[in-house]
């Protein structure tokens, strides 16, 4: 089916219809809505399954203001889906990469609605195919965390995918491991030939961490900076990390990132500072922070938006040739409001291991 109207059948969606205060998690209802109206680009996609990410939970407490390019009420949230594909829009279709009945996965947009719907209108650039060894839910767990995971080694930190003698068994420090980028980050990075050093609280994290590939884990709850010199028997020296990638809190962990970054080194941070960063400790080191927010590519439209369905048929691919392992750790059941604020207290209580999926209608 090529783009037509839809706007007279109704689906299920979960919606936002007001901003309430932080942790007030009855904003988010039940509701039936018209389908979405598809752009040249588009697929129309029949979701069957979703991931939920901190992105979600920002929203909706009002933490991250939505868009202006997207109308309320309702605001449908989730950036993370995968389903099949319902129909095209013309320039989709003579793209000749897709197909109706394909499945399909990705994180789509955070300037338009978003897949906790029945029907989900996304750019077929930003699509990669699902891995055919994974069920929905398992595949709907991956797109948002495999991108940004893949886009902050490759792309913002320079390193490559392929182990190479510049990297090969050099340090990678991520705070903050056991989460969704972190889980998916560990195994890149080990493909990779790096490493690996992550940070847990917990018994649970620790050897999910493990299981995962680290080389080590410490407690990011106490000073880095003793616990990384013990690894290397090196007791009252400061470790120089070559690359460190922050998955957790930024401005908790500045001063001691600055201070354990090597000379000419990276920081790679995924969450936004609340004050402001002290820069001037990273001058005499000549480091750098890079920044990673996998909707850049879509909220700007740049021209190399089709790099992201690349990275995801690469992480399909991986995942089906074994080389890289699923992430989905929790399913809360079929797709509902009240399963949504599940997982919402969940990922906002701070404690989440891996992914947590929803998947199907109830």
């Amino acid at each position: 089916m090529l783009l037509q109207d839809l706007s007279l059948e109704a689906m299920r969606a979960v919606g936002l219809r007001r901003h309430l205060p932080l942790n007030d998690r009855e904003a988010l209802l039940d509701l039936e809505l018209p389908a979405p109206a598809l752009r040249p680009h588009d697929l129309l996609i029949g979701v069957e399954a979703i991931g939920v990410n901190p992105v979600d939970t920002k929203l909706r407490a009002g933490q991250a203001p939505a868009d202006p390019r997207v109308h309320e009420p309702p605001l449908v949230l989730g950036f993370d889906c995968c389903g099949v594909v319902e129909a095209m829009g013309p320039l989709a279709a003579a793209n000749g990469s897709w197909r109706i009945g394909a499945r399909v996965f990705a994180a789509g947009d955070v300037t338009r609605q978003g897949c906790n719907a029945e029907l989900v209108a996304m750019d077929h650039r930003l699509c990669g195919r699902a891995p055919a060894s994974l069920d929905a839910a398992a595949a709907a767990a991956l797109p948002l965390t495999g991108l940004t995971a893949w886009e902050g080694l490759f792309e913002r930190l320079g390193l490559t995918p392929e182990p190479n003698p510049d990297q090969q068994g050099q340090t990678l420090l991520i705070i903050g491991g056991a989460g969704g980028v972190g889980s998916l980050m560990i195994q890149l990075a080990r493909r990779a030939g790096l490493r690996v050093i992550t940070t847990a609280t917990r018994p649970e994290s620790r050897a999910w961490c493990l299981e995962l590939g680290a080389d080590a884990v410490i407690d990011h709850s106490e000073p880095l900076a003793p616990q990384l010199a013990a690894l290397d028997r090196h007791a009252g020296a400061t470790p120089q990390i070559p690359w460190i990638a922050n998955l957790a809190d930024t401005d908790a962990y500045w001063d001691q990132m600055a201070e354990l970054v090597a000379p000419q080194g990276a920081i790679l941070a995924i969450v936004g500072n609340r004050a402001p960063l002290d820069q001037t400790q990273l001058k005499a080191k000549s480091a750098r922070l890079c920044w990673e927010f996998m909707f850049t590519r879509a909220r700007y439209a740049t021209r190399d938006m089709d790099q992201q369905g690349r990275i995801l048929d690469g992480l399909s691919a991986l995942i089906d040739a074994g080389e890289l392992k699923p992430t989905a750790r929790t399913n809360l059941g079929p797709i509902s409001a009240a399963n949504l604020r599940m997982a919402h207290a969940q990922l906002e209580a701070g404690h989440t291991i891996g992914k947590i999926v929803l998947s199907g209608w109830s």
